[in-house]
């Protein structure tokens, strides 16, 4: 499977710094609002020092990366799900993305103007929430009438979906994200059917300044909002967009971000945050060709895991050889490696870990 995670914000909150630290896409960047009125889509390879290793290790005359996508729309406003700024529209080109990083303004700047004002980043926090569980509703009550004819014949499968609406419109009018309640499999498939934002993993970004942070007049401002986060067990990161796109292509960026005091934030990061979260895992396939690697949900069985590769492994999936990705690459040789008995046939419902290198038999 592809990740896509889905990038929202304010206006000015430093949304289109990172996705062009992130993709090294070009897009607008003018102090003003609504400067990305088209969504930018950025497709980036996922850097994976164990692919690097088992292709030299194989020999291989290709190395493919799994990707990651990155969307950034235009920066919302408060009232954008009634039409305010540019509206809620391009909402709907994060409505297929597995996550949503949402970009929160931290630091401040007498340069960079704020669409309410003044610095608040709980205030901005709730803004952002409010929009997108407003624009959920909408969705929600737009479905519930379309059903409503069908519901009245009878039909299963739009009462199921009237039943879980009714409920998740009582939530998010009570200020309960959808992911924040404990829903079914089956009721989390109406909400991905209708792409209902709310309902998918948050990774909240903090836009962050290196130099404020050294400023001890701050130190309360930082504290308390990462005081916040924390005892909300929201998953976060902090980062300075805007130092880490100006180092992000120096040749000593490393020694750059010591000299800033910077974590080693980058694409990596970033990615590990959001694997995490979604519980995604990589496994490999290797051989002179090329060496692979593949994302896939946790706990997937290795048949279904295979269809990452080819649709074909669903139905015609015999047995798989298996190993692990770091007790392969201490031997001389795959071959010597199957020789000491290292590798694993593997039937079809062997759950894949992290790491496996697989060689699939239909």
């Amino acid at each position: 499977m592809s990740l896509s995670i889905g990038i929202v914000g304010l206006p000015n909150a430093g949304k289109s710094t990172l996705f062009n630290t992130l993709t090294n896409h070009s897009v607008p960047m003018e102090n003003y609002p609504f400067c990305t009125i088209d969504p930018s889509v950025g497709v980036v390879s996922v850097p994976d020092s164990r692919l690097e290793k088992l292709s030299e290790f194989s020999n291989s005359k290709k190395t493919i990366n799994t990707t990651v996508s990155f969307v950034d729309i235009a920066g919302l406003v408060s009232g954008a799900s009634l039409g305010e700024g540019l509206g809620n529209e391009f909402l709907s080109h994060i409505k297929s993305t597995n996550a949503i990083a949402q970009v929160i303004r931290v630091f401040d700047s007498k340069d960079i103007i704020h669409t309410e004002g003044d610095i608040s980043p709980l205030r901005d926090l709730d803004i952002i929430s409010t929009e997108l569980s407003l624009s959920d509703l909408y969705i929600i009550e737009k479905h519930l009438s379309k059903i409503e004819k069908d519901c009245k014949k009878g039909e299963k499968e739009s009462l199921f979906e009237k039943e879980v609406l009714i409920k998740a419109k009582k939530d998010l009018e009570e200020n309960i994200k959808l992911n924040e309640n404990n829903y079914e499999k089956e009721e989390k498939s109406v909400f991905s059917k209708l792409g209902l934002i709310s309902s998918k993993p948050f990774l909240y970004v903090l836009n962050t300044s290196v130099s404020e942070k050294k400023d001890p007049l701050n130190k309360n401002k930082y504290e308390n909002i990462i005081k916040y986060f924390k005892d909300k067990k929201l998953d976060y990161i902090e980062l300075d967009a805007k130092t880490e796109h100006e180092i992000k292509d120096e040749t000593d960026s490393a020694e750059l971000r010591k000299t800033f005091e910077m974590d080693a934030f980058g694409v990596e990061v970033f990615i590990q945050k959001a694997y995490k979260m979604l519980e995604l895992i990589t496994f490999f396939t290797t051989g002179e060709e090329e060496t692979r690697a593949w994302t896939i949900k946790k706990n997937t069985n290795i048949k279904d895991a295979g269809t990452a590769i080819h649709e074909d492994f669903k139905t015609k999936f015999k047995k798989a050889d298996v190993i692990g990705i770091d007790t392969l690459l201490k031997q001389d040789s795959y071959a010597k490696a199957r020789d000491a008995g290292l590798v694993r046939i593997e039937g079809k419902n062997y759950v894949v870990s992290d790491g496996d290198v697989v060689v699939f038999k239909i």
